[in-house]
């Protein structure tokens, strides 16, 4: 018998079911159990699929004598929802010391030189939508970088971003700038 480690994923046999067929069967419960810890559907959406991003990445690693797939799944979107909570506190400390220094006048606004509809489009997104435009759109950082910077997964990245284009796109057409 092959010893289990690290290095050398146990192989998979015909009794454990397929990531597919697992991923398909505890979704809503995954989904359920991040929506109960945040509070949020957007952070649970986002959230969920961090969590079946990592278990697919650790899926030769899951063991059925140790747990359920159920168990396993909740362990990794516990773990995923702990260090969400623990970037986002990091998030708003950030962005409070930003307010305290804008306040004192040591830092421009993010939108100087924006056409006044932008400017205002712009700070109708939360700083977390204006940070991930700041990055990916202004410093033209590609997703892994933005990622690595903000503590998210690029799949978070790419979900936010894409919101926030969305929630500009559609202020922007509210001002009759957009066609």
């Amino acid at each position: 018998m092959h010893a289990v480690t690290i290095a050398r994923p146990r192989p998979l046999d015909a009794t454990t079911p397929s990531f597919a067929a697992v991923a398909e069967e505890l979704l809503d419960d995954v989904y359920g159990y991040l929506l109960y810890l945040t509070r949020n559907r957007a952070v649970a959406e986002d959230l969920t699929g961090e969590t079946f991003e990592a278990a697919f990445k650790k899926w030769r690693r899951f063991d059925p004598r140790r747990g359920t797939p159920r168990a396993w799944l909740l362990a990794i979107a516990r773990t995923t929802a702990l260090d969400w909570f623990r970037a986002d506190a990091r998030r708003r400390k950030r962005e409070e010391r930003a307010s305290i220094a804008e306040r004192h006048g040591e830092l421009t606004t993010f939108s100087e030189g924006f056409s006044p509809e932008l400017a205002e489009s712009l700070q109708s997104l939360s700083a977390g939508e204006r940070e991930v435009v700041a990055l990916r759109i202004v410093l033209d950082l590609d997703g892994e970088e933005a990622a690595r910077l903000l503590g998210i997964s690029p799949t978070a990245v790419s979900t936010r971003l894409s919101r926030a284009l969305s929630k500009l796109e559609e202020r922007m057409r509210d001002h009759d700038v957009v066609a």
